[in-house]
């Protein structure tokens, strides 16, 4: 995005350029990075395909989106976004180059935990949204 660290309220209006997103550090010992794509890819299911929207949520803030690290990351990527690609529906994805990361304020860390739900693989209960 082209603003310095927005605030999460800035972000959510849409008109900053950002992306909504989480990162991830992780032990390439323990696990892949293409792993954890899978991973990503499999916990956002058919909505790689929507532009602009992830679950319930619109907007450009909310674009599905793989913020690579180097060039390996890059190619595995792309590799792995291919496969999905079927027919007739195109992966609204997102693959750039990672830039500054800022950290969401405080109060949005941890969000449904702090909301009393939980967000563990396997849960079923609908996610509730706040404010």
């Amino acid at each position: 995005g082209e603003k310095v660290n927005p605030s999460y309220e800035e972000v959510c209006t849409g008109s900053t350029g950002h992306t909504e997103a989480i990162q991830v550090v992780y032990d390439p010992n323990v696990a892949s990075y293409r792993s954890l794509l899978h991973l990503a890819f499999n916990r956002l299911g058919d909505d790689i395909y929507k532009q602009n929207q992830v679950g319930n949520d619109r907007g450009t803030q909310y674009r599905s989106g793989i913020y690579y690290h180097d060039e390996e990351q890059r190619q595995i990527a792309e590799e792995l976004l291919e496969s999905y690609a079927v027919a007739d529906r195109e992966v609204f994805t997102e693959v750039k180059e990672a830039k500054i990361f800022y950290t969401a304020e405080d109060y949005h860390q941890q969000y449904l935990l702090k909301g009393g739900q939980s967000a563990k693989k396997g849960a079923n209960e609908s996610i509730r949204c706040y404010g």
